[in-house]
């Protein structure tokens, strides 16, 4: 065993307390524990109308499947940005729509979701029309999105009073605009049946027998329609909140038909809670996260086939968040936390609620300027490869970590996040078994080669304008960031730092550090 150690500082222009000294240890000899994919990062894309309203707010505007401006310059170069991004269409109203097909009488009506709080989920049926459909696809086709696509999966069941469904699932709407999709040939990454009707369910609830055999189904169905196609779509479900029995019972009887099992993450409680920041910022209260995640990877494994975890939606507040709260600054301590909370129990996709809409999309509902949890996504997607290492901290609880191998540097990139409002924590770095590459080892002897880029640290240090924690503007390496001309995400650039500079991270700061120069069996 042989280990590297290295004392970082970055000086902060705002004055704190003494610093605290922490070590953080990165398990250099021990394999990958776990493996994500390559496009982790994803965001969904609802269907809730400019009508949905939550505790007299009404935050969703024109951010609906049905009448987002998909023309939009920025939004189409936010989505581009990432290349790709993975894109989920669904939500609750999913259960609740209608696909036009080409077989509709022409007085058949296509219509938009309406405000009724007689029926379930406080709307009339909606309709996805076939131009609507083509128009999606082409905005998909411009962006390079991976798209999976979430299908009503309530059509042909009874719901009871109590919401207990009864009877199987009729799959023949949603076997026509599959059909239709394949028959213009659109890719779709895969098809999910289903929102929030596992376990207790959202306003519904279908047994986890029953689930199976309508995913057996769809999986049958597709394998028929896709007979053609060497790369099938993948199978997804149930898309609902965890459930341990449930979700034990439905991936059994689900073998080998389901690629994908979903859940979805809303641990802070409702948007309306007055106590968001400080859930956020307590890492007793993030730590508490990770029980679901683990189950479902015991779960899995037990199973012994190849089916593996999606968050399939994570809003963190439910019922559209929090303005201010899931939309600002603040929110990208939980988002960064629940992404490599998620990675260490081998989830492969993380899908945040929302793209745009309601208090918690990446982007803005009427603008589409970034939000902070945007370029939080965006460093994590393009510093934070699929490789998984182990690591801990000791010195303070206020510190989280997180080490991947880097994406596609070579070494390792490190995400630290202080949520101590005072104090700065200087950083020691372990690796066990680490091996700096000899530019690395004569750096200190041959300082001018130290110049080279490939050589140097990248540092992203992220913080709130003003230090106001509910602040929409973030401040990257000292200077905030904006779109350009309107239209285009600006270029997220590090600061070049020596090899051998010692790091603090700073009060109420976020930290990606790429390390190209320490190198680990793992990577």
């Amino acid at each position: 065993m042989m280990g590297l150690s290295f004392f970082w500082l970055w000086f902060v222009s705002q004055p704190v307390s003494q610093a605290l000294k922490g070590t953080l240890y990165i398990d250099g000899a021990a394999p990958p524990i776990a493996t994500v994919d390559e496009d982790f990062i994803c965001a969904t894309m609802d269907w809730w109308p400019p009508t949905k309203c939550d505790y007299g707010t009404c935050s969703w505007g024109n951010a609906s499947l049905l009448n987002l401006d998909l023309t939009s310059s920025l939004l189409v170069n936010a989505v581009k940005a990432f290349s790709p991004l993975k894109l989920r269409l669904g939500g609750t109203l999913q259960d609740n729509v209608r696909y036009q097909t080409a077989d509709d009488d022409s007085s058949t009506p296509c219509n938009e979701f309406v405000s009724n709080s007689s029926e379930m989920f406080g709307f009339t049926s909606g309709c996805l029309s076939l131009s609507r459909w083509d128009e999606l696809n082409n905005f998909f086709k411009k962006t390079g999105a991976n798209v999976v696509f979430g299908l009503n999966g309530l059509a042909g069941r009874h719901i009871g009073s109590d919401g207990t469904c009864t009877g199987a699932w009729d799959p023949t709407n949603a076997l026509s605009l599959i059909r239709h999709t394949v028959d213009n040939g659109y890719p779709v990454h895969g098809w999910e049946l289903g929102n929030e009707l596992s376990g207790r369910g959202t306003g519904a609830r279908v047994a986890a027998d029953q689930y199976a055999s309508d995913v057996i189904i769809l999986h049958r169905s597709l394998q028929d329609i896709y007979k053609r196609y060497e790369n099938k779509p993948l199978v997804l479900g149930p898309g609902g909140f965890f459930d341990s029995a449930w979700f034990a019972s439905f991936t059994k009887a689900a073998s080998n038909t389901l690629q994908a099992v979903t859940h979805h993450v809303y641990n802070l409680g409702p948007g309306v809670d007055e106590h968001l920041v400080n859930k956020i910022l307590d890492p007793s209260y993030l730590d508490g996260g990770a029980e679901a995640f683990k189950n479902l990877q015991n779960i899995l494994k037990s199973n012994s086939d190849s089916t593996v975890a999606w968050v399939g939606e994570a809003g963190g507040a439910y019922n559209s968040g929090h303005n201010l709260v899931s939309n600002a600054f603040v929110s990208s301590f939980w988002y960064l936390d629940q992404l490599g909370m998620a990675s260490l129990y081998d989830t492969k996709t993380y899908c945040r609620q929302t793209l745009i809409g309601g208090n918690y999309g990446l982007l803005n509902t009427t603008t589409f300027v970034p939000n902070p949890d945007y370029y939080s996504a965006l460093l994590w997607h393009r510093l934070m490869g699929r490789q998984v290492l182990s690591t801990s901290f000791t010195g303070t609880k206020k510190i989280r970590v997180y080490t991947h191998c880097s994406k596609s540097t070579g070494g390792i990139t490190v995400l630290l996040m202080n949520l101590d409002n005072t104090t700065a924590v200087d950083v020691d770095l372990s690796v066990g078994n680490g091996v700096a590459d000899q530019s690395f080892a004569q750096l200190r002897i041959r300082e001018s080669d130290a110049t080279e880029n490939k050589l140097m640290r990248e540092e992203y240090h992220l913080s709130a304008k003003d230090g106001d924690l509910h602040s929409q503007t973030v401040i990257l390496n000292g200077e905030e960031i904006h779109v350009i001309n309107s239209s285009e995400i600006p270029h997220l650039k590090p600061k070049l730092v020596e090899p051998w500079d010692p790091l603090t991270v700073a009060p109420l700061s976020i930290v990606f550090a790429q390390i190209p120069t320490i190198k680990v069996p793992a990577c």
